[in-house]
């Protein structure tokens, strides 16, 4: 592991390894004030609307169980009021902003890791993807500057690091993925990569991925991965302490990925430190 690590860390400090982050990241360093998890949305969700025992624990059908019944408005105002609380950026986000990127992948909904960039200056923008549920039926995401102004891709592909968010984010305009309507042209299209934003397809190519704060146990959360770092060179290396489930580690097996059986705090703490 102190090799993998050694080596996660040289591919950060050189831009030939994408981070790829997922919401327990957020914990880091403190409890943040907002749902650092699937099951924790879902739980926060089914606060606030009555949700059916049986999908409680599962936030894409809670969603569209609150967006049927309620209107898709009430689903966004939900996210909003949860997503509402202020998420600093903490240690690890502000030093994978100072390493000024390529790419970084976001898997969440919140804004810390936008915050981090603004905060070193980078030469930005962020790409979040859209739901075709509703609003836009003829785009898959849009490119946003960082005073939230839209970009053409030709800009972004000018960006010196693009922050990919392929759940959408509630922040700055509430465009986000979230129910299982959201997602049904996303996974028929996502195997031929018409989701995937070019600028994202052309910075990952030559590049690895880290997989910082996932797991895999959904297989959501497996498809957006798989297809993300789809055709990327490699190594790809995964943070995951603990038990894997028999779902993570096919996925790990099937997709080459290098497990770090650490705490994520803990391989944090060394890679800033070294």
């Amino acid at each position: 592991m102190a090799d993998a690590l050694g080596a996660i860390g040289k591919g950060l400090r050189l831009g030939t390894l994408v981070p790829y982050l997922g919401p327990e990241v957020l914990r880091l360093e403190k409890t943040p004030p907002v749902p650092s998890s699937g099951r924790d949305l879902a739980c926060a969700l089914a606060s606030r609307v009555g949700v059916p025992a049986r999908i409680r624990a599962n936030v894409w059908s809670s969603a569209q169980f609150i967006e049927t019944r309620r209107h898709r408005l009430t689903l966004q105002r939900l996210m909003e009021a949860i997503f509402a609380p202020a998420v600093f950026p903490n240690a690890f986000h502000r030093w994978l902003a100072s390493l000024h990127p390529p790419l970084i992948v976001d898997c969440w909904y919140d804004d810390a890791m936008a915050l981090a960039l603004v905060e070193a200056g980078v030469r930005w923008g962020q790409i979040q993807a859209v739901t075709r549920n509703g609003k836009y039926e003829d785009i898959w995401y849009r490119f946003l500057k960082p005073d939230n102004a839209v970009a053409t891709a030709a800009e972004a592909g000018a960006w010196e690091t693009v922050l990919y968010k392929p759940h959408g984010a509630v922040h700055p305009n509430g465009e986000f993925l979230l129910s299982d309507s959201d997602y049904v042209e996303v996974l028929t299209e996502i195997d031929i990569q018409t989701p995937i934003p070019p600028p994202v397809i052309a910075r990952r190519t030559p590049r690895g991925f880290v997989f910082f704060g996932c797991r895999f146990r959904d297989q959501m959360d497996r498809i957006f991965a798989k297809e993300i770092a789809k055709r990327s060179a490699g190594p790809a290396y995964a943070v995951l302490a603990g038990e894997t489930s028999r779902g993570e580690q096919r996925f790990l097996e099937e997709q080459r990925i290098e497990r770090i059986d650490m705490p994520l705090s803990e391989a944090v703490r060394l890679l800033i430190g070294r």
